[in-house]
Order: structure tokens, then sequence, then C-alpha cells
């Protein structure tokens, strides 16, 4: 599947809807900073990821301009009256602001916010009750001339009761109690033609206009991800309404994304070399003494030998074993039969004047690969990249090999990187769309009813990030910076932090399977060529049902594999494997 295609990409797509903060940090790095070049994406298209955040940019911008724009015509229609709703709905805003997206955040945050949710709450309620009390009861009371004749408080207590705090000049009453005299009196005061009961029906068709706004904002998101984000429409890369009217920036910017994402050629940041490969899953590396043997003359052996030696190994991983038959064989939906290998440069951006000078050209890639491949340089280095795509993109393994000979001595080098699966908010965008568009009319209605208080903090919030992102294109001076390696990867940002029982099963396996094809090829390339393997199968010992002992890249030991039990002879110490798998390093 292509990557503009992956499941992965249509979930970081979701993704752009469903969480503002990400959608934000897409658009910062792909499109506000121009000069960085974009990350190595695997299994996915992060041009079509940036479409979509734009395209959901635009849409959140003319939502919150419009909910912004009837909570200010609100006030004057109302006398100034509806400025009285406004102070809860942003006590409900600040709450949520407060708390965070953490799943579990620190109390520090949790108690305020709960304090401040919950008393917007309860103002907003008595004020809603007080406002439906004095519409629907204003007609008992209208020879009264709602001059405070009215004797019926709003808590059935002659109007003494309810909340304070307001001052003397509220209009809630001298006592900062909230009687519902008071309330007719206030709003009986109001200029506006309609009078008391108009005032108060007018505030509340206001809230419902704001409601719907809110309802119809949800369903159109809703239907965007049950249809052309749903698994059968986003295939058709070509039919996708979001790369149709995103302007000239937007188009250059992803001719640039879409051969830099993808080329063997890695710009990187000194800072971050690996940056879209994931998490380092540790690292390792090991140097041996290349000792002719007795039984032969040695031949010359390099860094691309060896490579070579390798590749046609770990390639062999594809081949399902036999059984018994070619149907059967066929049926075989292992995703290691989908690895791919490839050699990539790794090339520091320093020096570049202009995007566009990167030598992502196949001349210019072969110029880098073939100086690099046996230089053993600092900077620019020589990589075996091999893939592995599993669960439809969402959980992918690369490993990064590097063998270096110097000096009559053997150094590899093993980074391999993890990619976890995506954020369980972004997988359960078809759950969220599905419930939203089959619930019922009381549903939809009361999830509308909650999420309207909340609407102008949001819809605030929503215009300033907007501004912030256009003033920093206007004023950051981007388009004429030096090119600059990537600082985030929206692959990364998107992921989530663990994997299933499964998914980690299936990363152990991944991993031991390569690294022991790779570690095979290395020994067969130096025996093949004459040269002693002794040294290097002490370091890398056959244990068990696949499992390796590697001399890791901290000095330490690493057991790989069920109940193993192995000892370097190098340093006399043992190492006794527990828990079955290679655990998350750092690089």
């Amino acid at each position: 599947m292509a990557p503009a295609a992956s499941e992965a990409t249509r979930l970081l797509c979701a993704g752009v809807y469903l969480d503002a903060g990400y959608r934000d940090a897409v658009i910062d790095e792909l499109y506000v900073h121009e000069e960085r070049i974009a990350a190595p994406s695997y299994g996915f298209d992060a041009a079509r990821v940036l479409a979509h955040a734009l395209r959901a940019r635009r849409t959140e911008l003319a939502w919150a301009a419009a909910v912004v724009v009837l909570w200010v015509l609100a006030v004057p229609l109302t006398g100034g009256m509806f400025v009285m709703l406004m102070g809860p709905c942003l006590m409900l805003s600040l709450s949520g602001w407060l708390r965070g997206s953490s799943a579990q955040p620190p109390l520090y945050r949790l108690i305020p916010a709960f304090l401040l949710r919950w008393y917007g709450r309860i103002v907003l309620a008595f004020i809603l009750g007080g406002l439906v009390s004095a519409a629907f009861d204003s007609e008992d009371s209208d020879d009264s001339g709602y001059g405070g004749e009215y004797s019926g408080g709003y808590s059935g207590d002659g109007g003494d009761s309810g909340f304070g705090g307001y001052g003397e000049s509220s209009p809630f009453g001298s006592s900062g109690s909230f009687g519902m005299e008071e309330l007719f009196g206030f709003l009986g005061e109001s200029d506006l033609p309609l009078g008391s009961t108009g005032t108060a029906w007018g505030i509340l068709a206001l809230f419902a206009v704001l409601t719907t706004v809110v309802a119809i904002r949800r369903g159109q998101f809703a239907r965007i991800l049950t249809s052309e984000l749903s698994p059968q429409q986003f295939p058709n890369h070509a039919a996708d309404p979001a790369e149709r009217g995103t302007g000239l920036r937007f188009g250059r910017l992803a001719q640039y994304i879409r051969v830099e994402q993808h080329a063997p050629m890695v710009m990187y940041n000194a800072s971050q070399p690996f940056c879209g490969a994931g998490s380092p899953y540790q690292p390792w590396n090991l140097s041996v003494e290349l000792r002719p043997r007795k039984d032969s003359a040695p031949e010359a052996i390099d860094n691309a030998k060896i490579i070579n030696r390798i590749v046609p190994l770990v390639e062999a991983l594809r081949i399902p074993s036999p059984h018994g038959s070619p149907r059967l064989a066929a049926a075989v939906r292992d995703r290691l039969r989908e690895l791919r290998t490839d050699e990539c440069v790794f090339l520091p951006v320093a020096g570049l004047t202009r995007r566009d000078q990167a030598p992502y050209d196949s001349t210019g890639f072969e110029a880098h690969r073939s100086g690099s491949v046996e230089e053993g340089g600092e900077s620019r280095r020589h990589f075996l990249r091999i893939r592995v795509g599993g669960w439809s993109e969402e959980v992918v393994v690369t490993v990064f090999v590097r063998v270096h000979t110097q000096g009559g001595m053997l150094m590899l080098e093993v980074a391999p990187h993890v990619l976890l699966p995506v954020r369980q908010l972004f997988q359960d965008a078809d759950r969220i769309a599905h419930r939203h568009r089959n619930n019922n009319w009381f549903g939809k209605s009361v999830w509308a009813l909650t999420h309207t208080p909340r609407s102008f903090g949001s819809a605030l919030a929503t215009l300033g990030r907007g501004a912030i992102s256009g003033w920093k294109m206007l004023t950051g001076g981007n388009g004429g910076a030096l090119p600059d390696g990537p600082a985030r990867s929206v692959r990364e940002l998107g992921s989530d932090g663990d994997a299933s029982l499964f998914q980690d099963m299936d990363i152990n396996r991944y991993l031991k399977s390569v690294q022991d094809r790779v570690t095979g090829g290395v020994r067969l390339a130096l025996h093949e060529a004459g040269w002693q393997t002794d040294e290097f199968e002490q370091k890398i010992v056959n244990v068990g049902a696949g499992g390796v002992f590697i001399e890791s890249a901290d000095g330490s030991a690493i057991g790989v594999g069920d109940g193993n039990s192995v000892t370097n002879t190098n340093n006399n110490s043992s190492s006794a494997g527990k828990d079955g798998g290679a655990r998350r390093g750092k690089a």
C-alpha cells in the first residue's frame, strides 16, 4: 500500500480534527518553519497530514469566528444581560486549560480545575434557572410592572436565599441574594422593546442558537470522518478534497516534503539524527580483531562486501517457510514478507543555502553513497536500513546497520528504532464519529448543550492560536532562513506512549529475526574471506530459540530470549534473561 493511503496516514489525518495541539504542531513544523527539511516518513505521507491540518484549521477558525460574533452580538441584543453567562462559561473553559490534556494530571492542576469547573457549573445553572423562571413566570406578574413586586424567590424562600458576592450594584439585589424580583426588576429596566419577558426569552434563544452552532460543527466533523476519511474512501488519494484550494505555499512545500520524506538521502539535524524513526530500542555495537585463519589465505574485506553479504540473508526473511503447497505458503500474512532494505546516507544539513540544494537526485545520492560506505566519517554516515511495517504501518521497526573496518578491526553498529502505535484518541476517531451520527436527537442535544458553555473560551483560544501562527509566518523570516534539519516528526508527535502485548511481541520478533540475520551475515562474510570468527562468535552467542547475547553500547550485557543464561567470557560476568524481551533504551 502506498504511504499516502496507509492506515497510519488516515488516523493521523483524523487526529488533526480531534486534537488542536497536534494540529498546531504539524502546521508549525511543516508549514510555518518552511526552512526545515521534513523528517523521514516511515509508512505514511506527511504532506497529506499537513493538508488536512490546514483544512481543519481553516474550518475551526471559521466556526470560532462565528461563535465569537454570536457571543459579542448577544450582549447588546439583550441589553447587556448576556454578560452574566460569560463569567461562568469562561470559568469552564479555564478549568479545562488548568487540567491539561494528560490522562492523570498532577494534583496541583487537578484540584483547582475541579473546583473552578464545578463553581462555574453551579453559577451557570443558577443563572439559566433564573432566566427560565423569568421567561415562564413573568406572564403571571404582568400587571405588577416587574418593579420588584414579584413575591416568589428562586429558592422558594421569598427571594432571600441563593448566592451572593455580586455587590450592592448587582442585578440580584443589594444584599447579593439571587431573588427573582431583582432579576425581573433588572430585566424590566432594559431599554429593549421586548421588555423583561422578551429579554429573558432573547437570552435563552441566543443561547439556543449557540448550542445549534456547536451541534452543527460537531456534525460536520462526524461527516468528514465517515466520508472522506473513512477506510473505504481514504485510499483514493486523488479525490481527497483537503489538497484542493490550499494555496501556492502548500503546493510548494508539499513538493519538498514528498521528495524529502522517502528519499534515501537523510538530511539531519546534529542534535537528533534519527528524527522520524521513533524511539531507540537498545542500540548496540561491538568490535573484533581481524585475524587470518590458519587454514586459508585471507582476502581483503571492506564494508561494501559485508553489507552485500548481509542483504540476501535479511531479505530471505520475506520468504515463507515450506508449508506443503504453494497455496498455503501464499496464505502466510506475516509482516516480514513486506520487509524492505535500502542503503541510506545521513548528511548534515549545515552548508546548504537553499532547501532545494539537497542532493536527492539519483546521481547526487550515488556519489554520496559510494563515497561514504568506506570512509567511516563522523558527519556523513552510511547505513543499511532495514524496515518492517506491522499493524497497517502503525508499528514500524527500523534497524540501521553500519559496518566499518579500520586498523585491522571490524566495528559493527546496530541502531534499532521503533515507531509505536498512533494515539488511542486517533484510533477511536471512527467510533467517536459513528457514535455521534447514530445517536438520537436527545443525546445530540445534550452533548451540544453541555459543550456550549465552553465554546466562547475555546473559540477565543482557536483564534488566538491562529493569530500567533500567522504572526510567526509574517515576522519569523523563515522563508529566507538557512535550511535546517527536522526538529520534530509528525509521526512521532502522533504516537502513543506504549504498545499492546501483541504489538510488543511482534516488535521483539522482528528485531530478533533481523538482528540474527545481520550478525549471521557478518560472520559468513568474515569466514568466506578467510578471517577468524571465534571472537565474533563469542560476543554474539546463539541462545535458545533465536535468542542472542550482544555486547551493548554501554558495555553491559543484553540477554534476549526466554529463560536464557549466557556468559561474557571477556569480563567473566554472567547475565540471565528473565523477561524474554529487549527493553527500550536511549541512544
